[in-house]
């Protein structure tokens, strides 16, 4: 089965389940979904930082401070951020990613999808899927701050980077 026919649950701005769709025609159609954003950070408290691959469904090519992706149909916001970080960083064993907060990403050019944003310790040694990360990389806090400005960022990611930071300047 590609990407593109893998079932989302279709939800509404409550985040409520309200139908079902291939992960096709759900960004096709602009229909709002769920997906899962995890920054994983190594022993030494570096961000993995990695560009997606050219033949990535939305975002193709932009680099990303988060691994995850979409929660399957049925699928719980938890199990999905747990198997998302572990097929992207190329992994098993990892710890259950901590959840952080959701939000609602919407761009306004229909693009929208509830977006829950967990946090992970990865000590284990990486081995990304080649289908999904074309170049990674651990980056301190500092070198990402650096390259926000001349690196281009998938926007999903990069609104939930921003939430992130100021969730954590709260705390």
């Amino acid at each position: 089965m590609s990407a593109a026919d893998e079932i989302l649950d279709i939800v509404d701005e409550n985040d409520e389940v309200i139908g079902q769709s291939p992960r096709g025609e759900a960004y096709a159609r602009g229909l709002r979904h769920r997906c899962v954003f995890i920054q994983a950070r190594n022993a030494e408290g570096r961000l993995f930082v990695h560009r997606r691959t050219p033949t990535k469904l939305v975002f193709p090519s932009l680099y990303d401070m988060f691994v995850g992706g979409v929660v399957g149909t049925g699928e719980s916001y938890d199990d999905a951020a747990l198997r998302e970080a572990e097929e992207e960083l190329g992994v098993s064993g990892l710890p259950r990613p901590v959840p952080l907060f959701k939000f609602l990403y919407d761009n306004g050019a229909g693009q929208t999808w509830w977006s829950a944003v967990y946090e992970v310790q990865c000590d284990l040694p990486v081995n990304p899927q080649v289908e999904e990360v074309a170049w990674h990389d651990f980056l301190s806090e500092e070198e990402v701050e650096a390259h926000l400005a001349d690196w281009t960022w998938v926007p999903d990611g990069l609104a939930a980077y921003e939430r992130l930071r100021d969730y954590r300047a709260l705390d």
